[in-house]
């Protein structure tokens, strides 16, 4: 909501002929208006026509001092006056009521009809009458649910709305008597409820309360009729002494007041709720959770009467969305899901606004220019009858003699498309003043519009779609107004722009670029806009004079924003020498660092200047360019159209400085400017490879990432991509693309997660001839992974066929992740099969501690095994055993060891060890 715009000329007027003087009136949906004027209502159809033609008319018990009228249930209700008493009547299916003299069914609230009779009441209106033992002063229908809410002196009653299902096809609209709310020290001239909250208004009081539905606090509810008493002695005792100091000489006014939540509780005025009776399951609220209380008073200085200080038109407002009303109406009420709700009420020159829904606030207050006799509150507008000075007054039509009568007009508005553009043509008087009034004017037309969208269902698509112009327009002209006038909300101008649906060039068209006294001042708000565009990933690209100009722009209002603004994909466009110009300007003039040179190197290179470029690169350590790039990663890595793209800069770094390529892009990603994918998407593209390929720029990525050990990066799966390239290249016997950054003894040096490779795998290795240097470094560092502390071996077994074992490459691999897996019997099989001459190396740094055993348990019967069986590698199996003897007379004792010999062996080539044995004990 925002503050009064003007007077404005209503757009056009129905007319609604009356024959008596119209007493009371109300609005009946969007088709209907309510006439009460002596003891009759009138209807009249308000749809599309200039004279409103009746619709139909019926009679009251007399006159009608309230009228209210409900959407959800349909039905009109009155508090009528007849011989002095007061009475509460509701009228149901009262579009069935086509003559004066149709037949009406009077009922009494909650009285249940007979299936037969009931049958009569689908043609015919019903008048159902709720009796009270108080006079009804007010009331109030919920806008969302139905219910009723009557308010009389000392209480308010709650009437829910519910339906008698007479039979499948039939039900009829009724009351329950749900709820006795008991108020003290507080009389009801007006009321407003809805969805539980209730607000209460007299003279100069407003009350705002919320009926809890928690069965937790039900203690709070009485369930029997009682005199309730005011708990705040303080007020009790306030109110006492000033009906004793008041007198015909003295009148004691008391001071104005606003308690927000809970304190309102301290306003003197007591709520407890009463139970009807009804069981317990059936019952809506349990506990009251007061919200506000506004007290005013009178201004004694201006000698006003005291109907000139008199609170009026109280209103709850709630804001909520509408499913489709279905055939019958009857489930409308339950379609709508509340957003918001707000309270409005009102004194003779000021208005207040309350949000009330998750917090209670003050959300604006209206001053009015003249004095307001009655005010009404819509999403849209706050319309308000004033009386003029001049007095402006409605005098009504004089009918001719014969057909004496009254007219009610009904004013339209006019669209809001065109209220929107007359606000806009009069926010431009303020324009080049460059004053707050003109932010003031569009965004009252803004909201205008903005609040007619939101109502979009009643709308038709040409109604609409002028909408959404006249909306898109409203928000460049606010960007405008936030872009060009120095106030603390100038940042406002980037949404504002954003909803606009303007492009960047768009909106720098619509900057005045005149210099009047040679010095140009840009506004913070276009500087906002334009550094935070340029930072986005948009698919726009600035002219060559656009981009020039925005240059002028950030050296002036932002230098040290310049060097980034350069990296925008939006600037791409930009003269090389024009950004190397205002770049030196800014080392002249003392504003030099290593972003400044990364910018400068950037442009040497896109103007094709090698020899500067290298200057540049050669002025700060290695170090320093890394923290650069840190600064600004838009140098190596831009996004266009949801895709990584790599800068020219880092194409050029690829060739000439990958190391530097690598660490930098290493950097961001620890610095949380870059994620794990997106880093090795870069590197894909970067070196032309798409799918599986991987380059070997990536796989130096990988290690650096490893030797780094960066917190985010997930060790298993960094393991699984090194040990998946390692395996696919040995298997393939790919060389890689480039020359690998690292050595595997680099690795080992700087990396823990990278092993010393076991001695009897070079032994293993040795045996055949290996001479190509780029598969032995990617054997090395596959096998130093494996013996590193921090490998899954088990994870990566699955993904060892391509890397076959009749190669030493191959079974070094394997025998190590099933030695690492504990099997080793399985690896002194391969090896004695495949290589023996490593089998006594592996059993040294192998079996060991608990699995020393293995050496004559495994490897002493195997050996004398394969010694029997002769063949080409009978002296390789005799070397092995003699190894093994050694080591086996050495742990065991001489009985021992007697048993683990083979019972047909020649005793003569076991004795130096049984002697070894035997001698062992003398020795120690």
């Amino acid at each position: 909501m925002v503050q009064l715009y003007n007077l404005h000329p209503f757009g056009s007027q129905q007319v609604v002929p009356c024959k008596l003087q119209p007493e009371r009136f109300c609005g009946g949906g969007r088709d209907t208006l309510f006439v009460a004027a002596g003891c009759k209502v009138e209807a009249f159809t308000v749809v599309g026509q200039e004279l409103c033609q009746p619709r139909c008319v019926f009679s009251t018990l007399g006159r009608v001092l309230r009228l209210a009228y409900s959407e959800a249930g349909d039905y009109l209700v009155a508090i009528e006056e007849k011989n002095k008493a007061t009475f509460l009547r509701a009228y149901v299916n009262w579009r069935s009521k086509r003559t004066e003299n149709s037949r009406v069914c009077i009922r009494m609230v909650g009285h249940d009809m007979e299936a037969p009779f009931s049958e009569t009441f689908r043609e015919q209106m019903s008048i159902v009458e709720m009796p009270l033992s108080e006079a009804p002063l007010c009331i109030s229908c919920c806008p969302v649910k139905g219910d009723l809410l009557v308010g009389c002196t000392n209480n308010l009653v709650l009437f829910s709305l519910k339906y008698q299902i007479i039979n499948e096809e039939f039900s009829i609209l009724d009351f329950e008597r749900s709820l006795i709310i008991h108020i003290d020290n507080i009389t009801p001239a007006e009321i407003s409820f809805c969805v539980g909250y209730v607000a209460v208004m007299s003279e100069l009081e407003v009350l705002i309360v919320k009926l809890e539905s928690d069965p937790k606090n039900r203690e709070s509810v009485n369930h029997h009729p009682r005199k309730t008493t005011n708990p705040m002695k303080q007020a009790e005792g306030i109110s006492n002494e000033t009906s004793q100091l008041e007198s015909d000489d003295f009148v004691i006014c008391q001071k104005p007041m606003e308690l927000l939540g809970e304190k309102s509780k301290q306003s003197g005025i007591s709520v407890t709720l009463e139970s009807t009776g009804l069981a317990d399951e059936k019952m809506k609220y349990f506990h009251v959770r007061h919200l506000l209380y506004r007290r005013f008073a009178p201004d004694i200085s201006s000698c006003l009467l005291s109907d000139d200080v008199r609170l009026h038109s109280l209103q709850l407002l709630p804001i909520y969305q509408t499913g489709s009303l279905t055939s019958d109406r009857k489930n409308s009420s339950q379609e709508k899901v509340l957003l918001s709700l707000f309270c409005f009420f009102s004194l003779p020159h000021v208005g207040y606004l309350y949000m009330i829904v998750k917090s209670v606030e003050l959300m604006s207050v209206y001053q009015y220019p003249e004095k307001s006799q009655q005010a009404v509150l819509t999403p849209q507008f706050l319309h308000v009858i004033t009386s003029s000075r001049k007095g402006t007054s409605v005098n009504p039509k004089t009918p001719p003699v014969a057909e004496a009568g009254w007219n009610l007009y009904i004013v339209n508005t006019v669209s809001p498309v065109q209220l929107y553009k007359e606000m806009v043509d009069y926010s431009n008087a303020y324009k080049t003043a460059k004053t707050r009034s003109c932010i003031h004017l569009l965004s009252e037309a803004h909201l205008l519009v903005r609040a007619a969208l939101m109502d979009a269902s009643q709308l038709e698509p040409g109604e609409k779609a002028e909408l959404l112009e006249a909306f898109k327009e409203s928000c460049g002209h606010l960007g405008d107004c936030y872009s060009r006038l120095e106030t603390q909300h100038s940042h406002l101008a980037l949404p504002y722009y954003k909803m606009s649906g303007l492009s960047m060039a768009e909106v720098l068209d619509r900057v005045d670029w005149a210099v009047e006294d040679g010095s140009q001042k840009y506004e913070r708000g276009l500087i906002f806009y334009i550094n935070h565009s340029l930072y986005e990933n948009l698919d726009e690209e600035l002219s060559e004079e656009l981009s020039a100009k925005v240059v002028q722009m950030f050296y002036v209002a932002e230098p040290k924003q310049l060097p980034h603004i350069l990296c925008s994909p939006s600037m791409k466009n930009i003269d090389p020498l024009t950004a190397i110009k205002y770049l030196r300007k800014l080392d002249t003039s003392g504003f030099s660092s290593v972003l400044v040179t990364l910018a400068k190197a950037a442009m040497a290179l896109k103007m094709g200047d090698l020899d500067m470029h290298r200057d540049e690169m050669k002025s700060h350590s290695e170090m320093k360019l890394v923290c650069g790039f840190i600064l600004e990663p838009r140098l190596l890595i831009q996004q266009r159209k949801g895709q990584i793209v790599p800068t020219e800069f880092a194409v050029h770094l690829k060739e000439t400085q990958p190391g530097l390529l690598v660490a930098s892009v290493l950097a961001l990603q620890k610095n949380n400017k870059i994620g794990i994918e997106e880093a090795d998407s870069f590197f894909k593209v970067l070196c032309g490879k798409d799918g599986d390929t991987i380059p070997q720029l990536l796989v130096d990525f990988w290690e650096a990432q490893l030797v780094a050990c960066l917190p985010d990066v997930v060790l298993q799966e960094l393991f699984f991509k090194l040990t998946s390239q390692y395996i696919w290249r040995l298997s393939k016997r790919q060389p890689p693309d480039t020359t690998p950054l690292r050595t595997s003894e680099d690795l080992i040096n700087t990396c823990s997660h990278y092993g010393l490779i076991n001695p009897w795998v070079n032994v293993l290795i040795s045996s055949e001839s290996l001479v190509d240097k780029n598969y032995m470094e990617d054997l090395s560092k596959l096998q130093s992974l494996i013996c590193g502390p921090s490998f899954d071996i088990a994870s990566i077994v699955p993904f060892l066929e391509p890397l076959s074992e009749d190669t030493v490459a191959g079974l070094s691999v394997h025998v190590l992740c099933h030695t690492r897996l504990k099997e080793y019997e399985q690896c002194i099989d391969r090896l004695l099969e495949r290589c023996p001459e490593a089998v006594i190396p592996y059993a040294n740094h192998e079996l060991k501690e608990e699995n020393r055993t293995l050496w004559w348990k495994k490897l002493l019967p195997e050996l004398c095994q394969r010694i029997k069986c002769g063949g080409e590698k009978y002296q390789l199996y005799v070397s092995s055993l003699k190894e093994t003897l050694s080591v086996v007379a050495v742990e065991l004792e001489l009985r021992d060891f007697l048993n683990v010999l083979p019972e047909d062996g020649t005793a003569a080539f076991f004795l130096p060890y049984l002697l070894y044995c035997s001698r062992k004990k003398s020795l120690t």
